[in-house]
């Protein structure tokens, strides 16, 4: 056995700039204000498929829902913390919001948040009853009829009957047959640029479609 073997194992220069980088999240994360994080504070993380909108965009969507909703009643966010997060600054009193993820940062929301793994789509609280929000709004993780049907019986278990759904131009064919929902005229924009052209649907008359 040569010395070198009893040298202690060492990172790479790039392991520990990840793990810095790891630890300074997460303590951006436990310092968190109590109306929580403001969008974009939490990094994408290509490995759970993550690409958050633009400012303009969460924006747009979130008014989009608090006007379809009138103004109060409840809105689901499923895969969607983009937009929950600006829902949470533009709401009034009478809106409540949850965020359905499967990323366990956002949980400094605390009851807002609940935990969401698409491959169980109906594995949802108890106290989550069905048709229980005016609005659903899903942005599913991936590109495939597979993801996308099982995120459908998450919505349509969730709903009163709204449906806003964000996904790529090449599912279409398949979100209408899930959802009945049809394409809208609003281009959605993400702070990276996308491989693949993405777009809104909705089951309702929307102020996205003028």
């Amino acid at each position: 056995m040569s010395d070198s073997d009893d040298d202690p194992p060492r990172l790479s220069s790039q392991a520990l700039a990840a793990l810095q980088e790891f630890y300074q999240e997460e303590q951006r994360l436990a310092s968190a204000p109590a109306g929580g994080l403001s969008v974009g504070a939490v990094q994408e993380d290509w490995r759970m498929s993550q690409f958050w909108y633009s400012e303009e965009t969460a924006a747009r969507l979130a008014e989009e829902l608090l006007s379809a909703v009138g103004g109060r009643g409840r809105i689901a966010c499923v895969s969607a913390p983009s937009v929950y997060q600006k829902l949470k600054q533009q709401r009034g009193e009478e809106v409540s919001v949850v965020l359905l993820e499967f990323d366990r940062r956002f949980s400094v929301y605390g009851q807002d948040f609940v935990f969401y793994d698409y491959s169980n789509p109906l594995d949802l609280p108890e106290d989550m009853g069905a048709q229980s929000f005016d609005i659903v709004i899903a942005d599913p993780p991936y590109l495939s009829e597979e993801c996308l049907s099982k995120v459908a019986l998450t919505v349509k278990f969730l709903t009163r009957g709204k449906v806003l759904l964000c996904t790529g131009a090449i599912m279409e064919e398949q979100a209408e047959k899930l959802l009945g929902v049809k394409m809208c005229k609003f281009l959605p924009k993400h702070n990276r640029s996308l491989a693949n052209e993405f777009r809104c649907y909705v089951n309702y008359d929307s102020g996205l479609d003028l």
